[in-house]
């Protein structure tokens, strides 16, 4: 017998899908299926909303028995659909995970999908494994053995939370302008010249410039950035030697903080960064003075994301450096631009992270004392 359904929408249903229809965001087919009522209730025959609607006539039959027998949610929505069965059972979904994450074959540098197939094969009683089936089972565990992250991991020691919150105490202090707290660190870049001139941009064509570009060099940017201020200073130079950091810390004495009691400069590891630097540059008698009003705090080997002048050498670079600079002379005019611009602004970094949170998110680095002797 050929049953026919017979749609009435009371008014809050009608309403319902002609909302849907007027504006939104609804998946085509969940349109289609609203489309279908509509012109159901209207009285238009299941060949008619076919042909309108640009449906099969089966879809139409579906649509309105959901409706008569379910309800307006259940018309709309999609029916559960079986599809084929899983290849892998979830043990086997679990060997494949731990193969991608071991070390490849001899010979290759990543796992690769095919490698993976042929690898379970064997390791299996699978006869063959299609690389889209291995594809899908890592993305549904987030499992890439294509790519590596290059880190530096950290030994979190006794020495790295000494120094780790020695620098945070000093960010967590007021402001206080006999004693500044001043980031230090050098960030190296390259001078990139044009090969052929850029064409400008136009309306609705963006600039274009040529994939060919010559390197005229590199300079080194020398980075301060005062940690209770708006106020940061970018010296370029031709290398990052004892001697220029020498004349860095000269130069914060004498010219940035001259009536400065005591600078506390917060800066890395590297081997250049020590006092004896300045005696290496400076006659005695002017590294010695240099060094009474400063005083040194390191921050521990492999994190260097503890030093505040890190974030702003990143804005540096995005807002200024992130282009083709082609000699030292317009990269010391463009820092310079930039410098006093970020300055004027009142711009300042955010420090969140403290000793006190350091001590709850670090608690199970942190080394535990030695029992006391009795």
């Amino acid at each position: 017998m050929n049953v026919r359904h017979r749609v009435d929408l009371d008014q809050p249903e009608r309403d319902e899908l002609l909302s849907m229809l007027r504006g939104g965001k609804h998946p085509a087919r969940k349109l289609k299926r609203a489309q279908i009522l509509l012109a159901a209730e209207a009285g238009l025959s299941d060949e008619t909303i076919a042909a309108t609607v640009a449906v099969g006539g089966s879809t139409v039959y579906r649509t309105k028995r959901r409706f008569v027998e379910m309800g307006l949610e259940a018309a709309l929505g999609e029916e559960p659909r079986p599809g084929a069965q899983r290849k892998l059972t979830g043990k086997e979904e679990a060997l494949l995970v731990a193969t991608a994450c071991s070390s490849p074959p001899p010979g290759c540098a990543r796992w690769t999908l095919e490698l993976l197939a042929d690898a379970f094969v064997k390791l299996t009683e699978h006869e063959q494994l299609s690389r889209e089936t291995v594809r899908r089972r890592l993305a549904e565990n987030d499992v890439k053995p294509w790519r590596k992250d290059m880190w530096c991991i950290p030994k979190i020691d006794a020495e790295y939370v000494a120094r780790m919150e020695d620098v945070l105490d000093l960010y967590a202090e007021a402001s206080d302008p006999q004693r500044p707290v001043v980031c230090f660190d050098e960030s190296p870049t390259q001078l990139i010249g044009e090969v052929r001139q850029p064409i400008p941009a136009e309306p609705g064509r963006p600039q274009r410039y040529d994939c060919e570009y010559k390197r005229n060099g590199t300079a080194n940017l020398f980075v301060f950035l005062d940690a209770h201020r708006s106020w940061r200073k970018v010296k370029v130079t031709e290398r990052r030697t004892a001697e220029d950091f020498a004349h860095c810390m000269r130069d914060l004495v004498d010219v940035h903080y001259p009536e400065a009691a005591c600078i506390r400069v917060v800066l890395d590891n590297l081997s250049t960064h020590t006092p004896a630097a300045l005696y290496q540059a400076l006659p005695p008698d002017e590294a010695r003075r240099s060094l009474r009003r400063l005083e040194f705090h390191y921050t521990p080997k492999h994190a260097s994301w503890l030093n505040m002048v890190e974030i702003e050498i990143g804005v540096l670079r995005g807002q200024c450096l992130n282009r083709r600079i082609e000699s030292r002379d317009r990269l010391v005019d463009e820092v310079a631009a930039w410098e006093r611009r970020r300055n004027a602004s009142g711009a300042r970094i955010k420090w969140m992270f403290s000793t006190e949170k350091a001590r709850v998110k670090l608690a199970k680095a942190y080394p535990k004392p030695t029992a006391k002797e009795s």
